[in-house]
């Protein structure tokens, strides 16, 4: 097996992918999180996982992030902020989830190989990742790697990325930040 050239395969991969984000749809993206009231995260399958993992850092930094279909997750209203992970941006129960928000007043941002797609079309503004959907049609040399991992892979990054923006403008350290992590455990 070669486990430790796939490893590096992998991480020239990620380099490549995140050369090509937008900066400004970042920058946008963060500004939108520090006006937003609450800010929901949802995702399927792994990408659900890599929004997840975000909601619990922005958490961790003092805002009031929840993920969609938690039993502790509050109702989404006016200045609200929905954020989307999807590689194809078709999945139709997100597709749902954003007609709501939108419905209620909120925010949606959805995170995507593309923009165009339905819930590109359903969110206030895109940021488009590079990468291949699960089905990978066309794909020829994008990725080594099965399915919608390099997408999911550069969403998890951009997520941690977004982070140290936000960190970075609020002034916060990862000690501050600590003082926010469970303590129960």
């Amino acid at each position: 097996m070669k486990t430790v050239k796939y490893a590096a395969e992998i991480v020239k991969e990620l380099q490549r992918s995140v050369t090509l984000i937008s900066e400004e749809e970042t920058e946008k993206l963060a500004d939108r999180i520090q006006t937003a009231g609450k800010i929901f995260l949802a995702g399927a399958g792994r990408s659900g996982f890599m929004g997840r993992a975000f909601a619990m850092r922005l958490m961790h930094m003092g805002f009031n992030a929840y993920v969609v279909g938690e039993t502790v997750t509050p109702g989404i209203g006016p200045d609200d902020l929905l954020i989307i992970g999807s590689g194809s941006g078709e999945t139709q129960s997100l597709a749902a989830m954003a007609r709501k928000a939108k419905q209620l007043g909120a925010s949606v941002v959805t995170v995507t190989i593309h923009p165009d797609s339905t819930l590109g079309s359903l969110s206030d503004f895109s940021v488009k990742l590079p990468g291949t959907p699960k089905e990978q049609k066309n794909a020829d040399g994008v990725t080594i790697q099965p399915m919608a991992s390099l997408f999911e892979q550069t969403l998890i990054v951009l997520y941690d990325a977004v982070i140290l923006g936000l960190m970075d403008q609020k002034d916060q350290s990862s000690r501050q930040m600590f003082g926010r992590h469970a303590n129960l455990e």
